[in-house]
């Protein structure tokens, strides 16, 4: 083993533990003040919400893979996360930018954010995909882009669920639905809301919410990248039967 797969090494295995990390107090307050909060939103709103994000995201990964770059099938580990690292960074400063400018238009322009930033986010992860070599016209590389996405921007207690699912993912792909209609949206939306809520709240704000916004989008790229790059090299070291995964 080289000396880059053992830093590599030394990340993942840091990452993998604060993905199976047990929640804690703050971590089951919130959740069940979100729940709660919830559960007092109308069911048909609830379906409302969810329908509109699950046609957002369907948009967003069925136009993606047009416009991704070309799928990387020969290149060294170092030289695949150099590509990405530039690639995130990229994404970084152009969800800063579109955060500014959201945010400087306070409520109406906020929420002109969500779609605009899903779209930057998804475009990061299909970048990502494709330069580790995974193709993304791939139904189920598409899937997999989804519980990436979902594991970023979740609880604690959910994050858990998904990580296993990942951890294990040749094995729990087989038995993933065959149409993107099957795909459990509800909960989706329901743990991105929550988690989004809380970061980009202040986005609202008149006067603030231009810095806010750049600062929020920059650091959510940066965790959604972050947790791109360590789900990919779990899958890749795994495969070659290099990884110890925590048991």
């Amino acid at each position: 083993m080289d000396a880059y797969q053992d830093k590599i090494h030394f990340e993942l295995s840091a990452w993998q533990h604060k993905m199976t990390r047990s929640p804690s107090v703050v971590d089951m307050f919130s959740k069940r003040v979100q729940d709660k909060m919830n559960s007092f939103i109308p069911e048909k709103v609830h379906r409302a919400i969810t329908v509109t994000i699950e046609k957002m995201f369907k948009g967003v990964l069925f136009g993606a893979k047009y416009t991704s770059g070309k799928m990387l099938e020969a290149g060294s580990l170092v030289l695949r996360e150099a590509y990405i690292k530039q690639q995130i960074q990229f994404y970084q400063k152009t969800a800063s930018a579109e955060g500014a400018l959201t945010g400087a238009g306070g409520i109406l322009m906020g929420f002109a954010d969500f779609p605009i930033f899903i779209a930057i986010k998804i475009k990061m992860l299909f970048e990502i995909a494709s330069l580790y070599g995974y193709d993304v016209k791939d139904y189920k590389e598409r899937l997999y882009i989804l519980y990436v996405f979902q594991l970023a921007f979740s609880s604690q207690q959910r994050r858990n669920e998904v990580f296993e699912f990942l951890r294990h993912w040749e094995a729990f792909s087989l038995g993933l639905p065959e149409r993107a209609d099957d795909f459990d949206w509800r909960s989706f939306q329901q743990e991105y809301r929550d988690y989004i809520d809380l970061a980009k709240m202040a986005q609202l704000i008149p006067v603030i919410g231009s810095a806010v916004g750049a600062i929020a989008n920059y650091k959510l790229v940066d965790k959604l990248g972050e947790t791109a790059m360590n789900c990919y090299r779990m899958r890749l070291l795994s495969r070659q039967g290099t990884l110890l995964l925590p048991s």
